[in-house]
């Protein structure tokens, strides 16, 4: 599938401005396995090294959705990007929020992830 439309094409340059700001950055979870599947994406999620202050300096609009656990969304050409910071997470008390939340490696939020397709990592540039 070739990936040109105008969504992926602003994930493509939220990651770019991340790693160029020396975080990492790569689309996660569904996109990726709509990309796998060979079907168009219906949103764009990007999880990084970059914490949710640094997501708010770096882009011009952002709603912090989830600043306490790493959520953050970026508002490009009025299209919402989920950008998140790379996580491991405590103890779930009351069933949906964590009790903890360390922020962490790739590796370790991918193994956090409720499904293996969450856990898949798509790097735009490479």
């Amino acid at each position: 599938m070739e990936l040109t439309n105008k969504e992926f094409k602003i994930a493509e340059a939220i990651t770019q401005k991340l790693r160029d700001s020396g975080f990492v950055a790569y689309l996660a979870g569904g996109c990726v396995r709509d990309f796998l599947m060979n079907r168009p994406p219906t949103d764009y999620d990007i999880a990084t090294t970059a914490q949710p202050e640094h997501v708010e300096q770096l882009f011009d609009k952002t709603v912090p959705v989830g600043k306490q656990f790493g959520v953050m969304l970026v508002l490009v050409e009025g299209i919402t990007f989920e950008v998140a910071t790379f996580r491991s997470e405590g103890a779930y008390l009351d069933g949906r929020h964590p009790t903890k939340v360390s922020f962490t490696t790739p590796e370790e939020d991918a193994e956090r992830r409720d499904f293996t397709v969450n856990g898949l990592f798509f790097d735009p540039a490479t």
